[in-house]
């Protein structure tokens, strides 16, 4: 392993109308598959209160290389029957990207999250006061960057059922532990990095340990 936990992060939109298979799909299939492959250690969903898409969901691994073995690429080119028909028919909007955790700051998660998806690579070095700055709030529970991992791996069966997905360079996230906090770092943090998606969202579940 690399020493540095993996992280799958994903943002995506729903078909208008297929909201409820969405939700049958992820909460009674989906959530509790991923976290039963080896190496996955914990999964959290949101939805946005503001920016978009209107989804995230990240989950923690033992390491990037988690999200390239064997175990994880069996699943993802044999999807359920279910998965199939979510994936082809449901999903809009795919963002999807294998991330090495590279830095976190302060302790707990929040009930609130937000997130900066750079679409070119910043200065990691630079990006570590910014972490060590925002945890000084003490309405902010944690803060993490994340940066794409060169995890080459074909193109999975359920990748194509999307139809492809699109990729980012790195991700800010901030935890924040109330609405009016996460608003005002969102609009603060997008003013100060205007090139970057910025979204504000709500925790909605989470599953495992170890996140």
């Amino acid at each position: 392993m690399s020493g540095e936990p993996g992280i799958l992060a994903i943002w995506n939109d729903t078909k208008p109308g297929r909201e409820a298979d969405f939700e049958a799909w992820f909460q009674g299939e989906h959530l509790a598959e991923r976290l039963g492959v080896p190496g996955f250690r914990f999964g959290r969903r949101h939805e946005a209160i503001s920016g978009a898409p209107r989804f995230f969901v990240f989950y923690v691994t033992d390491g990037p290389e988690v999200l390239t073995s064997k175990a994880y690429l069996d699943r993802v080119d044999n999807p359920t029957p279910m998965t199939s028909m979510v994936m082809s028919e449901v999903f809009m909007n795919m963002n999807r990207t294998v991330c090495r955790r590279a830095a976190r700051r302060g302790g707990p998660r929040g009930a609130f999250a937000v997130t900066l998806r750079f679409n070119a690579m910043p200065d990691e070095a630079a990006m570590l006061p910014v972490l060590d700055a925002l945890v000084q709030d003490s309405g902010v529970a944690s803060a993490e960057l994340w940066v794409a991992a060169d995890a080459a791996a074909p193109v999975s069966a359920e990748e194509k059922l999307r139809g492809g997905d699109r990729k980012i360079k790195a991700c800010l996230t901030v935890d924040t532990l109330r609405q009016a906090t996460a608003e005002a770092l969102g609009a603060r943090l997008a003013r100060q990095y205007p090139a970057a998606d910025t979204g504000v969202y709500r925790v909605l579940c989470t599953l495992g340990s170890g996140g």
